[in-house]
């Protein structure tokens, strides 16, 4: 079983590899791109990528567990739908954007109580709700966008403005800092965090040694669904109307970013930090191929290869530690 207090150098050196290949990538891109290396597309990159690292921070633990979930983009989509209904109908804007947090926290708790009760196979109990909860924010739209009045919910991801330069970054951005750092301690430092890490190693060894996995697995998938409706709450900020369908494919961009930063999809095995390069990583792939004008179809081979790249990487590390 492993043990996360102990220091892993392996770990380290992946972190390590993790900052080298995002900086060839960035420089790479620097060199084609003028622009590319300015402070403004650095902060324009930081806030484009914060949907997709609050929404890998809930799916670093899932992996760790050894679990998946491919319900991501709905439960954004879903919470994005929620939250602009809710403002069309006069809701003030906290109780809105709580509203809609709750509503995607709810739905990792349906999906862990399937998981850790019924022991259902996470891919079959994400991918139903996957359907389930996409249709739930189609039918709350009425299969159309909803427009929702300008709050200070808007300026959650949107560029500093001369009177807000103390702040440094949006407050998107000191959110998902401050969730990063309390699940990244968490992990790390907790005896959560170490019965998750077990639960992925080994779940009978975890169980013989009274860890209650039934607990750990709920608790999981329900911190899960917290990040996703954190993560769907900024793609509202970001979009500025509940649109059901704005959150096609993210889930595997959450994935992707997830196993690019190191986690083992065995489960037992990732880290926050690493999730964190992944998804900036990924976010910067795609922002660079954009601006040099790259087909879609080029820009999902590249992705499709960066995740297989890393599950080979992912497999080659198991069998020599074997």
């Amino acid at each position: 079983m492993k043990n996360p207090l102990k220091f892993d150098n392996t770990r380290y050196m992946n972190i390590a590899m993790l900052f080298l290949a995002l900086f060839v990538i960035f420089g790479a891109f620097s060199l084609y791109i003028p622009r590319f290396a300015t402070v403004g597309n650095v902060e324009m990159l930081a806030r484009q990528s914060t949907i997709v690292c609050v929404a890998a921070l809930g799916m670093t633990y899932i992996i760790i567990l050894g679990g998946i979930d491919l319900s991501v983009g709905s439960i954004m989509a879903y919470v994005a739908v929620v939250v602009a209904w809710m403002l069309q109908k006069k809701f003030d804007p906290l109780v809105a954007a709580a509203a809609g947090v709750a509503a995607g926290t709810l739905c990792g708790l349906v999906n862990g109580l399937l998981i850790s009760l019924l022991r259902v196979v996470p891919f079959i109990v994400t991918l139903g709700s996957y359907l389930a909860v996409w249709g739930a924010a189609k039918g709350l739209a009425g299969e159309q966008k909803i427009d929702a009045p300008i709050t200070w919910l808007n300026d959650l991801l949107s560029k500093i403005t001369p009177e807000k330069q103390h702040m440094v970054f949006p407050a998107g951005i000191w959110i998902l800092i401050v969730v990063a750092v309390s699940l990244g301690l968490a992990l790390k430092y907790t005896r959560f965090g170490r019965h998750v890490v077990a639960v992925g190693s080994n779940e009978q060894a975890a169980r013989l040694c009274g860890v209650p996995v039934e607990h750990v697995k709920l608790s999981v998938y329900t911190l899960g669904g917290f990040c996703f409706g954190l993560s769907g709450l900024f793609l509202f900020s970001r979009l500025s109307v509940g649109d059901p369908t704005a959150a096609v494919g993210t889930e595997l961009d959450v994935i992707a970013a997830v196993v690019i930063g190191g986690a083992s999809l065995s489960g037992g095995e990732g880290s926050v930090v690493g999730s964190l390069i992944g998804a900036f990583l990924m976010v910067t792939l795609k922002s660079g191929g954009t601006q040099l004008g790259w087909p879609n179809w080029l820009q999902e081979i590249i992705t499709g290869g960066t995740i297989l790249v890393s599950v080979a990487l992912d497999k080659v590390r198991t069998l020599r530690a074997s």
